[in-house]
């Protein structure tokens, strides 16, 4: 067989602009949208609103290239590289080189298995690139003023239209820079009996460096309490599996049934500045950092103090086990506790169809990750003190101190629950008809009705209302809905 090569060059040019509405039609209205030939406004017409005076833009700009070889169609080999720009960073900092390899080789291809039917396919994997991400979530990092939305910050700058209006700086970080994984892939493709039962495995680790994630800083650093900055490493380790098996498949009969597991574990393996802990951003109560990224722990680690419950199991409000013993309970008491992210996660659909019916469903399943329920915590009665002479012994017995502990109690691990689920998230049932109204040389016509309902259910013993939380925490009391679909599709 002819060997095969082929290579592919590109740029890409991005601008994305953003506008502040409510800002500039609050401080800056201009002229009425109807007038007379003496410039007074019209009655009944409206304000135009003048957004050119508040506004952000990001600039991304990227080239990139990519070479494809096959030998004997066995062997492949995949070259890429990107070099990116972002606007986000300063000069110096704004651009990125991310390069990739990746090799297969087909063995189904080779002459001891090309013969053997039983095995419809075998492919082995190597990969290793790396990747950029440059969303910092802000249109700038670099100096930058804002022109205040609040009424809390007035002050009168030239008079006219102006008054009000106050610059103030935005905090920023000259040093940031782009944050950077590398990724270590292997790699099978295997299946049997034409494809009838289809296994495909990945096993990965991939190092982040350069980890963007905004913390906490001393007051007087900068313009702001926090500020996103290139804090540390990060690694992952991993496995992903797939198996897709169709067992049936007949003329009037065909099923498939599929299901997904994959396994991660994380840990932060440095911290910039010489830190051993910092904050992760998630907040509780007054401010309080309740999650924290730690050399040797999994990123965005809960840390808080652990909670003293009754004799029948109910949590005593501000009272919480003094873990060094040393008889109160302080900020050294505290200890790490779980974090967001499941270890564990899968899935699992099917598919059965019987002639011109079908019916498909798929579910979801994630094991192991816990969220903060700030709802709960907002809703708590903390003002019922610790009883000094109940459950547990090392409760805090002067009330100073424990009103002290009572202040900090969103900080508790019994907020911190556990948010395994099980979701099935959508059933879909269909009937397919040809030649409908057919008359004569009129085919008539073809199509499909099909009746859907998403979010069917979750199965979960999470507390609060939704245990999928992204950012780890459950502030919202307004539930995900279920939504039912009647639908209908007609080819003429």
């Amino acid at each position: 067989k002819a060997n095969h090569f082929d290579i592919t060059a590109g740029y890409e040019y991005s601008h994305m602009k953003y506008w502040g509405n409510k800002w500039s039609r609050t401080m800056y209205p201009s002229t009425f949208e109807g007038t007379s030939d003496t410039g007074a406004p019209l009655a009944g017409t409206q304000k135009a609103y003048d957004t050119s005076r508040w506004r952000g833009q990001v600039y991304i700009v990227s080239w990139y290239g990519r070479a494809n070889y096959s030998l004997l169609d066995r062997y492949l080999l995949t070259f890429t590289a990107r070099y990116d720009g972002s606007s986000r960073f300063a000069d110096g900092h704004r651009w990125g080189f991310f390069p990739a390899a990746a090799f297969a080789w087909r063995v189904k291809e080779e002459s001891f298995l090309k013969d053997v039917n039983a095995i419809s396919d075998l492919k082995l994997r190597l990969g290793w690139g790396k990747t950029g991400q440059q969303d910092t979530g802000k249109p700038y990092y670099t100096a930058t003023y804002a022109k205040s939305t609040s009424e809390h910050f007035l002050y009168p700058i030239g008079g006219g239209d102006n008054t009000g209006l106050l610059y103030r700086p935005n905090a920023y970080n000259d040093d940031l820079t782009w944050e950077t994984t590398t990724t270590w892939n292997f790699g099978l493709d295997y299946g049997m009996f034409d494809q009838r039962l289809v296994l495909n495995f990945d096993a990965y680790y991939r190092k982040t460096t350069d980890l963007l994630s905004e913390t906490g800083i001393p007051a007087g650093m900068n313009f702001d309490n926090s500020l996103l900055r290139n804090t540390g490493s990060l690694e992952n380790k991993g496995f992903e599996v797939a198996v897709t098996g169709r067992p049936i498949q007949t003329k009037d009969w065909f099923v498939e049934l599929s299901v997904n597991a994959a396994y991660n574990k994380n840990k932060i393996t440095e911290l910039a500045s010489g830190y051993d802990m910092i904050a992760a951003g998630m907040k509780a109560g007054q401010d309080a950092p309740v999650t924290y990224h730690k050399v040797g722990m999994p990123a965005n680690s809960f840390y808080v103090w652990q909670q003293v419950y009754d004799e029948n199991g109910r949590p005593i409000m501000g009272c919480y086990v003094d873990r060094d013993g040393n008889g109160s309970v302080d900020e050294n008491d505290k200890y790490f506790y779980k974090n967001i992210v499941a270890p564990w996660t899968g899935g699992f659909s099917f598919k059965v169809s019987y002639k011109n019916w079908d019916l498909g469903s798929n579910f979801r399943a994630s094991f192991g990750n816990y969220v903060y329920n700030g709802y709960a915590q907002g809703k708590a009665n903390t003002s019922v003190l610790c009883n000094p002479k109940g459950y547990y012994q090392n409760c805090t017995k002067e009330l100073t101190a424990l009103r002290w502990t009572s202040d900090n109690y969103p900080l508790s691990d019994y907020f911190v629950q556990n948010a395994s689920f099980l979701k099935c998230d959508n059933i879909t049932l269909g009937y397919n008809f040809n030649n409908l109204l057919q008359m004569g040389k009129y085919k008539g016509i073809s199509g499909r009705i099909y009746a859907s309902c998403s979010n069917v259910f979750t199965i979960t013993k999470y507390k609060g209302l939704e245990p999928e939380q992204t950012s780890g925490k459950d502030s919202s009391v307004y539930p995900r809905c279920r939504t039912f679909l009647l639908g209908l599709n007609l080819n003429f």
